[in-house]
């Protein structure tokens, strides 16, 4: 690694990849479609490792009782691709934020981590709970786009497909909260040790009126 004096001090942030989340379970991702982001996300977790960045895996469980993500349910459980990883930090989380009710910001601190990359499940609600919650605490945050999903929802408020949430939540991140990136570029920056490029709001809204 060729670092500079600027140089990331990264950790990877794993969320929820377990079971329900795919063929099977309540709640299977639908785009990208896990049989992709689920290599990306081991690989991520892989080159981590060969770059001393540490792993943080996440996994959400519900009260007891709920049809969803009951502790020691089938459905619960992380994907054995995560599980046979291993991780530096494990967080047992119950809101879609990584940080709320858990140590994940004390655990930052002692590291003295200032970039979470963000990787896994999903992207709209526990992703995008925990980039947020990242950048207000003071945080740079990097997402893995090929390495989450999303599901499709119909509601009162109207219709999305899981292309279209996936692919706006991820253009809204990079505008402002997090630098949208691959898990190969991910990759060749841990190489360098470079942070990842982000855009802006104004420069993003006017190429959106150019392009009109």
């Amino acid at each position: 690694m060729t670092a500079t004096t600027n140089s990331p001090r990264r950790a990877l942030v794993v969320i929820d990849v377990q079971n329900e989340y795919f063929a099977g379970g309540g709640l299977p991702i639908e785009y990208p479609p896990v049989e992709q982001t689920l290599p990306k996300i081991a690989a991520a977790m892989d080159a981590a490792r060969a770059a001393g960045v540490p792993v943080v895996v996440v996994q959400n469980t519900a009260p007891a009782g709920s049809p969803l993500f009951d502790r020691g349910t089938p459905g619960w459980q992380l994907h054995p691709e995560i599980e046979r990883r291993g991780h530096d930090h494990f967080i047992d989380k119950a809101w879609p934020s990584a940080f709320t009710g858990t140590d994940l910001a004390d655990w930052i601190a002692e590291h003295r981590i200032d970039t979470l990359t963000v990787a896994g499940y999903m992207t709209h609600n526990c992703n995008a709970s925990t980039i947020l919650e990242a950048t207000h605490r003071g945080l740079q945050v990097e997402f893995l786009s090929d390495a989450s999903g999303a599901l499709p929802y119909a509601n009162a408020a109207g219709r999305a497909s899981a292309e279209e949430i996936h692919r706006v939540f991820s253009v809204v991140f990079h505008t402002r909260f997090a630098a949208v990136a691959t898990t190969a570029a991910w990759v060749d920056a841990l190489q360098t040790g470079n942070p990842l490029p982000r855009d802006n709001i104004v420069a993003s809204n006017r190429r959106a009126l150019g392009a009109a």
